[in-house]
């Protein structure tokens, strides 16, 4: 189950972080009457990445990322719970599960503090953009 979970995990974090890769990589292109360009300037229109700043892009990653952690908390926290309803007395199986629930707990601690900065940051930086009052008028 351990070994599932791990390859999961890693499939869909190289999926991730390999999509924004490849999509730059087309962007870059500058034959525009073949190879993939066509196909790219249409996602790109589509998407509107043209009028989206390069730091709505970087907070929109983020967030994604942090909902994909937010998303193995809760499969950690069902498998470790399921582990220890059904351990019978196990007092092995027992202290794995709640060392389990421990580590997710202060997994999603580590998670929204990442968010809680990565809010500050975006929120209130001066390239961001944003109404906050903290550092210099540009």
């Amino acid at each position: 189950m351990k070994k599932i979970l791990v390859f999961l995990f890693l499939l869909s974090l190289s999926l991730i972080l390999s999509l924004p890769t490849v999509s730059a990589q087309l962007l870059v292109n500058t034959n525009q009457e073949q190879g993939l360009y066509p196909i790219t300037e249409t996602v790109r229109k589509t998407a509107n990445f043209s009028d989206m700043p390069i730091e709505n892009i970087i907070a929109s990653v983020i967030k994604l990322i942090l909902g994909f952690l937010a998303v193995v908390f809760i499969i950690l926290m069902i498998t470790a719970g399921f582990k220890w309803m059904t351990a019978q007395g196990n007092e092995e199986q027992v202290t794995q599960s709640l060392s389990t629930i421990r580590a997710a707990i202060i997994g999603l601690i580590v998670v929204l503090g990442s968010y809680a900065i990565t809010y500050f940051v975006f929120k209130y930086a001066p390239f961001s953009g944003g109404t906050g009052t903290m550092g210099p008028a540009v």
